[in-house]
């Protein structure tokens, strides 16, 4: 009997090679399984599901984790107003853990002998798969065949074709991967420091001109209306202001960042709603947050990113980290209102009944209602007596 090997399929270069190769060079009994994070429209997952079959796969399954990835990752990068190195919202570096747990589940449901996935040796997906899949099920071993055999796009797309295999190879030049929480583009731009991707190579183009104007209302922390429509369905939220908000080009940027194996790397992306999303939502913490509040959520909220994008998603810390986060969120609700235009954005204003700055105690710049002019002036005089102390001490340096 063929040994089992169950493959992490996308149906993009790497995994159609692995798929073929596996197949046809090493005689294994191949199952492709496809994790969505709500990348994949059902259009997208029976075209891959044809090319799982085309490239010798024995079964092919979707496995859908759009509301988990929601649920226990995207939730908290909201929250912890996540964005690596402040531009980047951690897209596919999150979805990697959450599609690596769900294939790895399904290998020990069809009993797989092995699971394979198509990272090459360069990135960091290979980490996240290689340490999900080890930690979950130490006894199922790892095939990389595109990270071991050290192979470039142009192999295997030149495989592909010596094995009668089909398909608009011009596509494959750019690496996406597509997620609800954003789109990340990898082409030959990427891999050089003086160089940007083209308009055409961002799934998206823009098809919207002049401005819009668009409510986001938040509760606890979490989006629950756009423009006064309310939806339970958080992903269908997402779904629907990145439809409005892609159309004007926003969300666009150039990620460039450490590596979990060491070395720098470059990624473009497309990011519209989480974009929005994020920054929204850290304007309304702005507003009905405490000073404190503030400050240790954004320590917090940039370990908890960190350890996402570096595999580190199944630590028990990030737990704990996640209930701080939750936590913290009680009194963020309201609208924020952000007016859109090609490639860029506003940041309108804030309605909230818990706006700090809507109390008695006074109007900033303007008058005070909670304290006199002599408390201030007691106030100041003790603030500044540590440095009053400090510089009276330095004098004796001066003789």
């Amino acid at each position: 009997m063929k040994e089992k090997v169950l493959l992490a399929f996308s149906g993009g270069l790497d995994t159609s090679f692995c798929a073929m190769y596996l197949a046809q060079d090493k005689g294994y009994e191949v199952h492709t399984a496809v994790a969505n994070t709500g990348g994949f429209s059902a259009v997208d997952l029976k075209l891959i599901e044809d090319k799982a079959y085309r490239l010798g796969a024995k079964t092919h399954t979707t496995l859908d984790v759009t509301q988990e990835y929601y649920d226990k990752s995207i939730k908290y990068m909201v929250f912890g107003n996540v964005l690596r190195n402040g531009t980047y919202p951690i897209s596919v570096s999150s979805e990697r853990i959450f599609q690596a747990i769900a294939i790895i589940q399904y290998a020990k449901e069809i009993g797989a002998d092995y699971v394979a996935h198509g990272s090459t040796g360069a990135g960091n997906d290979q980490v996240r798969f290689d340490l999900t899949f080890d930690v979950l099920a130490p006894e199922i071993k790892i095939l990389t065949p595109t990270r071991d055999l050290t192979l470039t796009r142009e192999y295997e797309i030149n495989y592909l074709k010596l094995h009668g295999f089909e398909a608009d190879f011009n596509k494959m030049e750019y690496s996406i991967n597509k997620g609800l929480w954003g789109t990340s583009i990898g082409g030959k731009e990427t891999l050089k420091s003086d160089q940007t991707l083209p308009e055409e190579a961002y799934p998206s183009q823009v098809t919207k001109h002049g401005e819009e104007t668009v409510t986001l209302e938040f509760e606890q922390g979490q989006i629950c209306a756009i423009n006064g429509m309310r939806n339970q369905n958080k992903v269908l939220l997402i779904n629907e202001l990145e439809k409005i908000a892609s159309a004007y080009g926003i969300g666009r940027d150039m990620h460039i960042g450490d590596t979990i194996i060491g070395i720098k790397g470059r990624v473009g992306f497309e990011a519209a709603a989480p974009i929005l999303i994020i920054n929204a939502h850290k304007m309304l913490e702005k507003h009905t947050l405490s000073k404190w509040q503030q400050y240790w959520k954004d320590q917090l909220g940039n370990w908890y990113g960190m350890f996402l994008h570096e595999a580190q998603y199944l630590e028990p810390v990030m737990r704990d980290i996640e209930k701080f986060l939750e936590s913290s969120q009680q009194n963020v609700t309201g609208k924020v209102v952000v007016k859109l235009r090609p490639y860029s954005y506003t940041l309108v204003g804030v309605d909230s009944t818990f706006d700090l700055m809507k109390t008695d105690f006074g109007e900033y710049g303007e008058v005070n209602r909670a304290w006199s002019a002599d408390d201030v002036k007691g106030f100041t005089k003790i603030l500044g007596n540590q440095m009053k102390i400090f510089y009276n001490v330095q004098k004796r340096n001066d003789k």
